[in-house]
């Protein structure tokens, strides 16, 4: 897979799908997560629609650039915002994660995109559609939320799961990857299959080292409250009903704010992407883009 210098020592790793002459897709990952957890049958699948479609590392994530070494306490980031105190400095923020974004489609040559992200990548592409929106076709937040913390808690036992150190050699981080079971589809986890992806992950880009920078970047942005309201991009908003991690009120409140936001709270999923919703996922991000690409 390529990579794409987007600034001065920052290169992302991404892959296309479909023609580079058809309208883009940007893919945008969540926490830790890199873009192969993006079913690789979606991708394909939004490409057969007719869409050009971009998946990438996130920075500190995959293949991307990495911030070895640059320490901070994540905890101390998330008590500070929490509490309204003032944050501490982070190395990185959503804003800048947005940017990167906005940056490989500048590498590309793309001028506009439909931009698609889950869970921290559903609060960058909100980042984008507020700091960036000339660059924006559509937007699609899917199990994400505004960052106002009455909004998508975490049940207890799925903030634990997320937040456990997993182990670091590799039999015991397949071994431990069930236990993340709790926040996805009731009807549609499978130990075996968690197991598979965790070795690929694995085998990728084994990597723990850059999520307590991921979560201060979440923490140090706080509440997009005020600025979703104003927010002019055709948006589709899509949510489980299963999900633990981020609690459906998330997905709920982010449409309530965006004017036209069209909400799809989905049964049988979790926080995850079970396979056999993907033809879901692709019927409704599909036809949300041709309808605001039709209105350009």
């Amino acid at each position: 897979m390529p990579k794409a210098a987007v600034s001065t020592g920052m290169e992302l790793e991404y892959e296309t799908f479909g023609a580079p002459t058809d309208p883009t897709i940007l893919l945008v990952m969540g926490f830790t997560a890199q873009l192969t957890v993006w079913p690789i049958e979606l991708c394909a699948g939004l490409a057969a629609e007719g869409f050009h479609v971009v998946r990438y590392d996130n920075r500190d994530c995959g293949l991307s650039t990495k911030f070895d070494g640059v320490a901070v306490d994540a905890l101390t980031v998330m008590a500070a915002a929490l509490s309204g105190q003032p944050v501490p400095p982070v190395p990185y923020t959503l804003s800048d994660m947005a940017a990167d974004g906005i940056a490989l489609l500048d590498a590309l040559g793309v001028t506009r995109a439909h931009v698609v992200g889950a869970s921290m990548g559903g609060m960058i592409v909100q980042t984008m559609a507020i700091e960036h929106p000339e660059r924006l076709l559509s937007m699609t937040s899917i199990m994400s939320t505004t960052g106002e913390p009455e909004y998508g808690r975490a049940d207890p036992a799925a903030m634990t799961a997320l937040l456990t150190p997993p182990p670091t050699d590799r039999a015991g981080f397949i071994e431990a990857a069930p236990r993340y079971l709790v926040f996805q589809s009731k009807k549609y986890g499978n130990a075996e299959d968690a197991k598979r992806r965790a070795a690929d992950g694995y085998d990728r880009s084994f990597y723990p080292e850059g999520g307590p920078r991921q979560l201060a970047a979440i923490a140090a942005n706080g509440s997009r409250g005020e600025q979703l309201p104003h927010v002019s991009t055709p948006t589709l908003v899509i949510h489980g009903r299963d999900d633990t991690l981020i609690n459906p009120s998330g997905g709920a409140r982010t449409a309530e704010l965006i004017p036209g936001a069209v909400y799809l709270l989905v049964s049988d999923m979790g926080h995850d992407t079970p396979a056999p919703l993907i033809p879901f996922h692709v019927d409704a991000i599909a036809g949300h883009c041709r309808r605001a690409g039709s209105a350009h």
